[in-house]
């Protein structure tokens, strides 16, 4: 540790830090601009120029390193002068159009000009102007007059999301910050640009002129996507959701949020949004109030009962749907004597596991990587904030493995990451990829093979690269959670995990995949799993969040299967699956209800509603609550989601109980192609209804279906 004096108070920091640094760990503010603690330091705004003792000049106090005894004095005559005549030049360029930018109120320029600048400008000459440049339909750059250079959304792109989409070019007056010959900024994380900008140059396309930031109400929430569980500041005006923006939790998802976290509130204002209850009537949709709608689905199930046995009937559970909603969704089932409930959807292979299927590590974790091996997922794409840490992790010399198919390699920076060796093979050969390497680890363990394997060049540098290195893991992604032989997969998984003394784990689809099995919600004993349901082996089906023609592995063939069924129920919060529904009652999306979620690593994080629900939408607890009572079953008294909650066990303090969550396998290994059909797997923004609703996000090049080929684009299968 090194010892100096900040303002005359004493501060021990590690060697190797700043002043900077110092001045965080003393709580000394010192303004700053370009800084960023997750960025690395460019120290080109100049605006943390601080006083150091025995040195010539004002010092940079992001890129000045400490040294033992050193004085440093943030608030005497000569830092502030010094501050104040940088500020002076940040604001000679600086356009005076605060009443209409829409970072007003929570500008760190215009904050710092109130401490730092002048009550007038001596620049009299005319002010810069730089042409508008339109990137794409997430982040606008129609006011870059406003950019002072800072560089942070260049080091963003460099650092965290791996592209460097964002550059300089030019010198002096004439600097601008902008795309390579007018590309788009395509970037799964690009919103984070947005937060990070500290003027009004990088603005939010679909938020801009529609309120101001004093209007807006903050308000928690969690995020209904992917297997992160991000932790969101949800902004609301006059009851309608106006902007999203990451809460920073270090353990989760740090300061950062994925697009379609942040820009899928969208959705939420949309025309496709169902507001009431409906029965179809002579095959035309006809509105009615809660009442008659749930008497008529409860009096249908009952006498489909009567007359098919309660093995006819069955519910389709999205993982995107809360906790609560997804146990009282199986207990329904129960209480009705059926055990057909799934929410594995997109699964080829239904085997049974003794455990919670889980990450087999914290997410925080994977920052620290030393060896991964990745099976079966395109990273970046399916989970974009687990890329950005296993990006961080190899940035420090992490070995990344992969075992894939071209569909998620189509260019060899896919990832934008590097990767260190990888196998690019047909789905059906996945299963002897890991049989190969788990060969060549037998080999250089001499240890007996778990499977007859081939032990190529590739599979002995695979090898090597997993039996080095102390802190590893081997994630299976969702094509291998969905893969027609997935328990070989992972009891291969298991085996190298075991010999290389690397964890193993699922990176999970969706924001509850854990929280369905916790819930229960797959078939206990002789259930019907979902292929099955939705092979027309129904007589009543109940879809809750879900449109199986876009949610399942049956795609448009369920939609055959679906019309066969005496009756089909949807509960969902947009108009969906009206073709072949007779009943769809609104249920509350994340925003209007309260529930909880389960991340990958098992974090158990409860939200409340942050908005009413719009016109007659219910949240999906109380209508399952309510369905429960008509039909006369017992054990559905709830006043609360929070007494749901309570009836769930295997949850301890905020986490699931660790004796719950295993990745265990028991099944043998066959080596023989299962199928040879693609595992079922949602592009980025089609991952679930709310994304796919979400207009700007739809306009993306990764909704378009558009790759990007050695600085040229090319259409490819969406």
């Amino acid at each position: 540790m090194i010892e100096i004096q900040l303002d005359g108070q004493k501060v021990d920091v590690l060697e190797g830090s700043t002043i900077m640094h110092a001045a965080e760990k003393a709580g000394t503010y010192i303004p700053h601009f370009c800084y960023h603690k997750k960025l690395s330091i460019a120290a080109n705004c100049r605006m943390c120029l601080v006083d150091v003792e025995k040195a010539p000049k004002p010092m940079p106090a992001c890129a000045t390193p400490v040294t033992q005894g050193m004085v440093v004095h943030t608030k005497n005559d000569k830092a502030i002068k010094a501050q104040k005549g940088v500020m002076e030049f940040l604001l000679i360029n600086h356009p005076l159009d605060c009443p209409i930018c829409d970072q007003g109120g929570e500008c760190q320029l215009q904050d710092l000009a109130v401490g730092y600048g002048g009550s007038g400008s001596r620049y009299e000459e005319e002010k810069r102007v730089v042409a508008y440049k339109d990137v794409g339909p997430l982040v606008s750059m129609q006011e870059m007059s406003r950019c002072i250079h800072c560089t942070r959304c260049v080091r963003f792109g460099q650092e965290v999301a791996g592209v460097m989409e964002l550059g300089m070019s030019h010198r002096g007056e004439h600097a601008e910050i902008e795309t390579f010959v007018g590309m788009s900024v395509d970037s799964e994380l690009s919103g984070n640009m947005i937060d990070i900008c500290p003027v009004g140059a990088l603005t939010s396309k679909p938020f801009r002129y529609s309120a101001r930031t004093w209007e807006l109400s903050r308000r928690k929430s969690v995020s209904p996507h992917d297997s992160t569980g991000s932790n969101l500041i949800v902004q609301v005006k006059a009851n309608r959701v106006m902007r999203v923006l990451p809460l920073e939790n270090e353990q989760v998802n740090e300061c950062w949020l994925a697009d379609r976290d942040r820009f899928s509130y969208e959705s939420l204002n949309s025309d496709e949004r169902l507001t009431s209850p409906m029965i179809k009537q002579g095959g035309q949709w006809k509105a009615v109030d809660w009442q008659t709608a749930l008497e008529y689905v409860a009096n249908g199930l009952k006498q489909i009962k009567a007359d098919h046995g309660a093995a006819s009937i069955g519910m389709l559970a999205s993982p995107h749907s809360t906790l609560e909603e997804l146990y009282l969704a199986a207990s329904l089932m129960r209480g009705m004597g059926s055990d057909n409930i799934d929410y594995r959807l997109r699964h080829a292979e239904f085997a049974t596991s003794s455990g919670v299927r889980w990450l087999g590590t914290s997410i925080a974790s994977l920052s620290e990587l030393q060896r991964v091996l990745i099976v079966g997922s395109n990273l970046r794409k399916d989970h974009p904030l687990f890329a950005q840490r296993i990006r961080q992790a190899a940035r420090k010399g992490c070995a990344v493995n992969s075992v894939n198919s071209m569909a998620e390699l189509k260019t060899p920076d896919a990832w934008a990451l590097p990767i260190a060796n990888a196998m690019m093979a047909g789905y059906e050969s996945w299963v002897q990829s890991l049989a190969n390497i788990a060969s060549a680890i037998a080999l250089e363990k001499g240890v007996a093979a778990p499977a007859a394997g081939q032990v190529s060049d590739a599979a002995k540098a695979m090898a090597k690269s997993l039996l080095g290195g102390e802190r590893k893991a081997i994630l299976l992604g969702n094509a291998a959670a969905h893969h027609a032989n997935s328990s070989s997969l992972l009891a291969l998984a298991n085996w190298i995990g075991q010999q290389t003394g690397a964890s193993v784990g699922y990176l999970t689809e969706a924001a509850n995949t854990l929280g369905a099995q916790l819930a229960g919600a797959m078939p206990q004993g002789q259930g019907l799993n979902a292929g099955q349901m939705l092979d027309g082996q129904l007589k009543a089906v109940l879809l809750l969040n879900n449109e199986p023609e876009f949610d399942s592995a049956s795609g448009t063939k369920a939609k055959a299967s679906l019309n066969a069924a005496q009756m089909v129920v949807t509960l969902s919060p947009f108009k969906a699956n009206m073709s072949f529904s007779d009943v769809l009652l609104p249920i509350a999306p994340f925003t209007e209800t309260p529930g909880t979620f389960v991340n990958a690593e098992g974090r158990v994080q409860s939200f409340h509603s942050v908005v009413k629900p719009l016109g007659d939408t219910r949240p999906a607890w109380k209508v399952l609550r309510v369905l429960a009572n008509l039909l006369g079953l017992p054990g559905f008294d709830f006043e609360s989601s929070q007494d749901v909650l309570q009836q769930i066990a295997g949850i301890d303090n905020g986490h699931v109980v660790a004796a719950n969550l295993s990745n265990a396998s028991d099944a043998s290994i066959q080596l023989t192609t299962v199928s040879q059909v693609a595992p079922a797997v949602a592009g980025i923004y089609q991952l679930d209804g709310l994304v796919r609703r979400a207009t700007s996000l739809q306009l993306t090049a990764d909704a378009r279906g558009v790759a990007v080929v050695d600085g040229t684009t090319e259409e490819v299968a969406a």
